[in-house]
């Protein structure tokens, strides 16, 4: 969506159009990187999902806000080929119907993966500051039907991109038609969805990993010796959440400050190539997640490997030697080794 409803800021870019060499390249090296981070999105995204619901050996709270975060970064994906055909003609080919489809769509995807990393948060707080009380909460059909509200929410959220998304008349761009007096329309929607899909959770997320660090320092070593392993499990799984925020931040920050400096003074025209800039860096983020679960989540890592092998095996190449690590990262001895790669052949048939 935020491409799109980035075309209503065409009008403060006023007379600093770009000249036609710029707009001759944008028309073709933008579409190409879109349609490349979608590649790449899609098929991360789809390796997420499928070893989410293939080789999780256990349904838990963690793993069903990944799906539904993956779920909503593949969706979010599918929005690019129809934006990376649009950059190229220079206008929406598809009508009013579809224009309003695919904002609607791409908009409530977009605001999904903030709500589901701050859920996610909240979900790493309760796990680490009060693991026994929210245990009854906790539990794999409270975060399905957090996932729905998720959804519902988003839908609430967009409900100015599903009435007001149309073709321009002037330039047949796919935009946000608003009423008059459209500039205050604008800026309140500009407001709006950074406090809502940017700020607003993002202070929510800080909050709930300052609460974590308290408890973890004030707690300090008064740690029994037989949930050692589990506080070590549950730092490595908020360890991989703070680091997808924090590249989630990384993504979007860039995007929302540039938006609301648009509101504060006109840029000139040079600055449209930075306003594409942020644009593919924020659809970008989508590619980065399934990137960070491989890098620091073992669990990922073998799922990763157990889905790459299977697919090696059935094009006929040469199968994969079992991957032989303990739950520590290091090697473990061949008994064990034989049966755990048995124990794992026996759930893949």
């Amino acid at each position: 969506m935020h491409e799109y409803y980035g075309d209503i800021f065409s009008n403060s870019w006023n007379a600093c159009i770009p000249n036609e060499l710029i707009l001759h390249v944008a028309g073709i090296l933008i579409p190409l990187i879109y349609i490349i981070v979608c590649v790449i999105g899609l098929g991360g995204n789809t390796l997420v999902i499928h070893i989410v619901l293939r080789y999780s050996q256990t349904q838990s709270v963690t793993n069903i806000y990944i799906l539904n975060l993956a779920i909503a970064d593949e969706l979010f994906m599918l929005g690019l080929p129809f934006l990376a055909v649009q950059n190229a003609l220079l206008s929406w080919p598809f009508g009013s119907l579809m224009c309003r489809l695919v904002m609607t769509v791409d908009a409530i995807n977009q605001f999904t993966s903030i709500f589901c990393l701050t859920v996610m948060s909240i979900d790493r707080y309760l796990a680490v500051v009060h693991p026994l009380r929210s245990s009854s909460w906790r539990r794999p059909r409270v975060a399905k039907a957090v996932n729905a509200t998720v959804w519902a929410v988003s839908f609430v959220v967009v409900l100015p991109v599903v009435v007001f998304a149309d073709v321009l008349q002037d330039d047949g761009n796919c935009s946000i038609v608003w009423p008059e007096p459209a500039e205050v329309w604008k800026a309140s929607f500009i407001v709006y969805t950074a406090t809502v899909g940017f700020f607003g959770p993002l202070l929510v997320i800080c909050m709930c990993y300052l609460l974590i660090v308290v408890k973890v320092r004030n707690s300090g070593r008064r740690v029994r010796a037989t949930s050692i392993r589990r506080r070590k499990s549950e730092r490595k799984i908020t360890r991989m959440v703070v680091i997808v925020v924090a590249v989630f931040v990384f993504c979007w920050l860039p995007f929302y400050v540039l938006n609301i400096v648009n509101l504060l003074v006109v840029l000139p025209g040079e600055f449209r190539g930075l306003y594409y800039f942020v644009v593919v860096l924020s659809y970008a983020n989508s590619c980065a997640n399934p990137i960070l679960y491989g890098f620091l989540s073992d669990n990922f890592k073998r799922g990763f490997r157990k889905a790459l092998c299977r697919s090696t095996r059935r094009g006929g190449i040469i199968p994969c030697r079992p991957m032989c690590l303990g739950t520590s990262g290091g090697k473990i001895g061949k008994r064990e080794c034989e049966y755990r790669t048995q124990r794992e052949r026996e759930t893949e048939t």
